[in-house]
C-alpha cells in the first residue's frame, strides 16, 4: 500500500502541474485516484483490527483459537492485496490530462459597418453579467439589429473556457418548435435514427439533458412572438448555471414576454454616423466629382432618417450616378413617390412589411396605415390621432367615450411596442395654455411602407392620396377619384377647393393648415361617406356654407384656429356629428342651435370667442350624449350652472378661467355643503362624504366621491380676491395646470382648509406646473408631495415663493423632469427640506 500511495502522489502532483496550464484530467485518470482514495480507506480499516486477530493466533501463528474467523480475516488481507497489485501496475499513465476543447463557436461573416458601437459594448457588457441570463435586442426592421448579434456571436470565440457550446438559430416568423429542436440538435451532435424517431416531447428531454451538463449560449435572431424554452427543452438560464439565452425581435413586447424587462432598444444611427455610412457606399470618386453632388448626396442621406437598411440600398444604387441631375431627380423621387425608387419595392418595402403583417388583426392595420396621411417627420398628438379612429370605425362601437379613447391608446401602445412608431413628447401644441401633447412620429422610411401598402402595393396610388407639407398652390391631379378613400392635403398653400370631380368613396380629408378661402362647389358636396373632415388653422375660413350641412356621414369636424362667426343654419343636420373642435375660434359670436347635434359626445370650445354662459350650459345639458367638454368661463353664473350640473362637470376635460372679481362665500344646511369658494362650485354632498371618512364611512375611498375627474388641463388667470385653489383636491386627474396673473393668490392649496380632507394626495397625474406672475405666491403645499409623472415646474415672477413642495423621492424619473425659475437668482434663495433634495433638484434648474 506505500507503494501505491507513492504512485498515487506521482500522479497527483503531474496532474496539478499540467491543470496549472489549463489542461484538463483525463476520466480514467480521475477513476484510478478515486480508486486508490477508497482501497486507502479499506486497508485503514484492516490494519485497525490487526492487534485483535493477532492475539487469536497460537502454535508460532500456525493454528488459530477462532478458525472461521482467522479464515475470512486472512481471505480479506488477500483480496485486498491482489487489489493493490492491480492498482499499482495501472498507475502508470503516460498521459494524465487533455487539452481543454474551446468553445465551439463558428465565427458569422460580418462586413465592416459604422455607428451602433455604443450599443453593441453595452450589449456585450450587459449579456456577460452574471447576474442576466436573459437579453433582447429590439428594434425596427433594417435597422443593424442582426449585425449587431453577429458581432456578439463573435465576441464568444475569443473567449475561452467560459462557455461550453454558442448555438446561433435564425428563427423568423412561424417557425415551430420541431424545427428549431433540429437546429439546437445539430450544434449539439444530436442525430441518427435514434434522435430522429423520437418525438418532440422526447426530443425536449434529451436536449435538456444534453444542456443541462453544459454552460451554453443560445442566440436566437429575428424571433416574433415568445420561444418557449421548456417545451424545446433548453434549461432557463440562471445565475447559478451560467448560461445565456439572447435574441433578437422587431417587439418589445416580445422581449418582455422572453423575461427581459429592460432590453436593449436598437435604435436608427445619428446623422454623421447616417452619412459617413453613405458616403462610403458611394465613394470619393463619386463625391469629388462635382461640389454640388455632396450637397445633393446629403440630401438624400437624410431622406434615410438613419436607417441603415436603407442608407447600404439607396448608397448602392446612387453609386453610379455622377451627374448634378441624377442626384436632382432622385431627390424629387424620393420626396414625392419613394416606393418609385430603384429597389425600394425589392429591397426595402417588404423587409419592413414583415413588421406589418405582424399585426394580429386588420383594425390595428387600418390605424397604422391611417398614420401616414401626416406629413414625413411629424408630431402626430395622440389624442387627436385616437379622435381620427374613433370616427373611422377603426376602434368598434364605443358608448362610452373613455373606453374608445383606451382602446386607442392601447393600439397606439402595441404600434409603439412593434417599433413601427416611436414615443414622442410634443414641446408646443394646441393643448389649452401652450404645454404640449403627448404624440408618436412614424419613421419616414416605415410611412413609404405605409403609402405603399395603403396604395395596393403601388398598384392603385389614388386610395390614399397624400400630398402633405409640399407647398401646393391647388388641388392635386387624380386619375381616378372614384378610387380616393383618405385625402391628406394638410401644410400647403391651397386656396380654394374647386374640381369637377366626385369622391363617393372618400372618408377622410385632412385640409388643416392651408390658406382656405372658398369652400363652395360640388366637389365636397359629392362626398357622401365623409366621416373626418379636418379644416383647423385656416385663419381665412370666416364662415362655412350651407352645403356642408349635406355630409350626412360626417362624424367628426375641426374648425379650431380658424376665423368663423358662426354655425351656418343647417348646421343641426349633421344628426352622426360626435366630435366638434371649435377652440381658438376667436370670432365665433354665437353656438344656438348646438342642442340639435343629438350624437355629440365630444365639444371643445376652450379660448374661443363663446364663453359657457347660462344660455350655453342650458343648451350644452340638452346634450344627453356629451362627454367630453373642454371650455372657457369668464362669470361666476355660468361657472356655477355649469358645474352643478353633475354630468356636465363631470364631463369636463379642459377648463379656461378668466378674470374672475369674486370673494369666497359659503352656504349650509343640515342636508348638505355647497362651497363657492375661489370660482368653482363642489356640488351636493362631496365635501359631506369626505367628512364622513373621518368616522369611518367609506366614502373617501370610493371613486365616485371625488369630482371633475375628467378635469386634466386648466388654466387659470386674472383672478381678483382669491387667495387660493384648494378646490383642486377635487380634480384627481390634473394633467397641466397654469395660474398667472392672479395678484392676490397666496397659496395653490391651503393648508387649514384642506385639514378635513384627509387622505387626499393631489397632483398624482401633474405633468406641468405652471406658475406666472403671482407676487403674492408664498407657497404650493405645505409638505413635500410625490409627483410620479411631472416632468416641468416653471416658476416666473413668484418673489414670494421659497420652497417647493420636493423631497429626495418626490420625482421618480428625474431624465425628463427641470425647473424654469426667473429670475434665475432666486434659486439660491429657495430653502430645501434637506441637503439631499438640493443636491437632487438643483442641477435641473433651467
Amino acid at each position: 500500500m506505500e507503494d501505491l500511495i507513492a504512485i498515487q502522489d506521482e500522479v497527483k502532483n503531474k496532474v496539478a502541474r499540467e491543470e496549472a496550464q489549463h489542461q484538463r484530467r483525463l476520466k480514467a485518470v480521475q477513476v484510478w485516484l478515486t480508486r486508490v482514495e477508497i482501497i486507502d480507506t479499506r486497508v485503514s480499516d484492516l490494519i485497525s483490527t490487526s492487534a485483535v486477530q493477532l492475539q487469536k493466533l497460537c502454535l508460532c501463528g500456525l493454528c488459530s483459537k477462532n478458525l472461521c474467523l482467522s479464515y475470512k480475516y486472512g481471505k480479506r488481507v488477500f483480496l485486498l492485496s491482489e487489489e493493490i497489485k492491480n492498482l499499482k501496475s495501472e498507475g502508470h499513465f503516460e498521459e494524465v490530462t487533455e487539452l481543454t476543447p474551446r468553445s465551439e463557436v463558428v465565427e458569422r461573416p460580418t462586413r465592416p459597418t459604422i455607428g451602433h458601437k455604443l450599443i453593441l459594448e453595452e450589449a456585450w457588457n450587459r449579456i456577460m453579467e452574471d447576474g442576466v441570463g436573459t437579453m433582447g435586442l429590439h428594434g425596427m426592421g433594417g435597422v443593424g439589429k442582426t449585425t449587431i448579434f453577429k458581432k456578439i456571436h463573435n465576441k464568444f470565440a475569443e473567449m475561452a473556457n467560459r462557455f461550453d457550446v454558442v448555438i446561433w438559430v435564425v428563427v423568423s416568423q412561424g417557425v415551430h418548435i420541431l424545427k428549431l429542436q433540429e437546429e439546437i440538435a445539430q450544434k449539439l451532435h444530436l442525430c441518427g435514427d435514434q434522435w430522429t424517431n423520437k418525438n418532440e416531447s422526447d426530443k425536449a428531454a434529451e436536449m435538456h439533458r444534453v444542456l443541462k451538463g453544459k454552460r451554453f449560449v443560445l442566440m436566437l435572431d429575428d424571433i416574433w412572438e415568445k420561444v418557449d424554452l421548456e417545451a424545446i427543452g433548453v434549461p432557463f438560464p440562471t445565475r447559478e448555471n451560467g448560461c445565456k439565452v439572447a435574441f433578437t425581435t422587431r417587439s418589445r413586447q416580445v422581449c418582455r414576454q422572453m423575461g427581459d424587462h429592460e432590453p436593449m432598444h436598437v435604435k436608427c444611427l445619428e446623422r454623421d454616423e447616417a452619412w459617413e455610412l453613405f458616403s462610403n457606399k458611394i465613394g470619393d470618386s463619386t463625391l469629388r466629382r462635382n461640389p454640388f453632388i455632396v450637397e445633393l448626396a446629403r440630401k438624400v442621406a437624410a431622406k434615410c432618417r438613419g436607417l441603415p437598411l436603407a442608407l447600404n440600398v439607396i448608397g448602392e444604387t446612387m453609386t453610379s450616378k455622377t451627374t448634378v441631375q441624377e442626384w436632382e431627380h432622385a431627390i424629387n423621387v424620393l420626396t414625392r413617390s419613394a416606393a418609385e425608387f430603384p429597389n425600394m419595392e425589392n429591397k426595402i418595402l417588404p423587409i419592413l412589411k414583415y413588421s406589418y403583417d405582424s399585426l394580429v388583426n386588420e383594425h390595428i392595420k387600418s390605424c397604422f396605415l391611417y398614420c401616414a396621411m401626416f406629413p414625413e417627420d411629424d408630431q402626430i398628438e395622440k389624442e387627436r390621432l385616437i379622435e381620427y379612429w374613433i370616427c373611422e370605425g377603426f376602434l368598434g362601437e364605443y358608448q362610452v367615450m373613455k373606453s374608445a379613447m383606451n382602446k386607442g391608446y392601447e393600439v397606439l401602445g402595441t404600434l409603439i411596442r412593434a417599433n413601427l412608431l416611436t414615443d414622442e413628447f410634443k414641446d408646443a401644441g394646441r393643448y389649452l395654455g401652450g404645454v404640449g401633447k403627448t404624440a408618436v412620429k412614424m419613421h419616414d422610411v416605415v410611412r413609404e411602407m405605409a403609402l405603399w401598402i395603403a396604395s395596393y402595393f403601388g398598384n392603385q396610388k389614388d386610395a390614399f392620396v397624400v400630398n402633405a407639407r409640399l407647398g401646393l398652390r391647388e388641388i392635386p391631379k387624380v386619375k381616378d377619384w372614384g378610387a380616393v378613400r383618405r385625402m391628406s392635403l394638410m401644410g400647403n398653400n391651397i386656396k380654394e377647393l374647386t374640381s369637377g370631380s366626385t369622391c363617393f368613396e372618400l372618408t377622410t380629408l385632412f385640409l388643416q393648415n392651408n390658406n382656405l378661402e372658398n369652400l363652395s362647389g360640388e366637389f365636397m358636396r359629392s362626398m357622401k361617406k365623409l366621416a373626418v373632415l379636418d379644416l383647423s388653422d385656416n385663419w381665412s375660413i370666416h364662415e362655412l356654407p350651407e352645403w356642408i350641412s349635406e355630409l350626412a356621414s360626417l362624424q367628426y369636424l375641426d374648425l379650431s384656429y380658424t376665423s368663423i362667426e358662426q354655425l351656418p343654419v343647417g348646421f343641426h343636420e349633421l344628426k352622426k356629428l360626435s366630435q366638434l373642435n371649435l377652440a381658438w375660434t376667436v370670432r365665433l359670436c354665437s353656438m344656438a342651435g348646438i342642442s340639435k347635434l343629438t350624437s355629440l359626445r365630444i365639444l371643445k370650445l376652450q379660448s374661443s370667442n363663446v364663453h359657457g354662459d347660462v344660455s350655453l350650459v342650458k343648451e350644452l345639458q340638452l346634450l344627453e350624449h356629451l362627454q367630453v367638454v373642454t371650455i372657457t368661463i369668464s362669470t361666476e353664473s355660468g361657472l356655477g350652472q355649469l358645474l352643478g350640473d353633475p354630468r356636465l362637470a363631470n364631463s369636463i376635460n379642459g377648463l379656461e378661467i378668466r378674470g374672475f372679481q369674486q370673494k369666497p362665500v359659503s352656504m349650509e344646511n343640515h342636508r348638505r355643503k355647497l362651497w363657492l369658494e375661489s370660482f368653482l362650485v363642489m356640488e351636493t354632498n362631496i365635501y359631506t362624504k369626505y367628512r364622513e371618512s373621518e368616522t369611518g364611512s367609506s366614502g373617501l375611498h370610493n371613486p365616485t366621491s371625488r369630482c371633475y375627474t375628467n378635469l386634466s388641463v386648466l388654466h387659470v388667470y386674472n383672478l381678483c380676491g382669491i387667495k387660493d385653489l384648494t378646490w383642486l383636491l377635487f380634480a384627481p386627474n390634473l394633467v397641466y395646470l397654469q395660474v398667472f396673473d392672479s395678484k392676490e393668490v397666496e397659496e395653490i392649496i391651503n393648508n387649514e382648509k384642506a385639514a378635513n380632507l384627509i387622505g387626499i394626495t393631489p397632483f398624482q397625474n401633474l405633468e406641468y406646473l405652471s406658475l406666472v406672475r403671482l407676487p403674492n405666491l408664498v407657497s404650493i403645499y405645505w409638505s413635500p408631495l410625490p409627483f410620479p409623472f411631472l416632468r416641468r415646474i416653471e416658476t416666473i415672477n413668484c418673489p414670494k415663493l421659497r420652497k417647493l413642495p420636493l423631497d429626495a423621492t418626490s420625482v421618480p424619473r428625474l431624465g425628463w423632469f427641470t425647473v424654469e425659475m426667473d429670475p434665475r437668482e432666486q434659486k439660491t434663495e429657495l430653502e430645501w427640506e434637506d441637503e439631499d433634495t438640493q443636491n437632487r433638484f438643483l442641477p435641473l434648474f433651467s
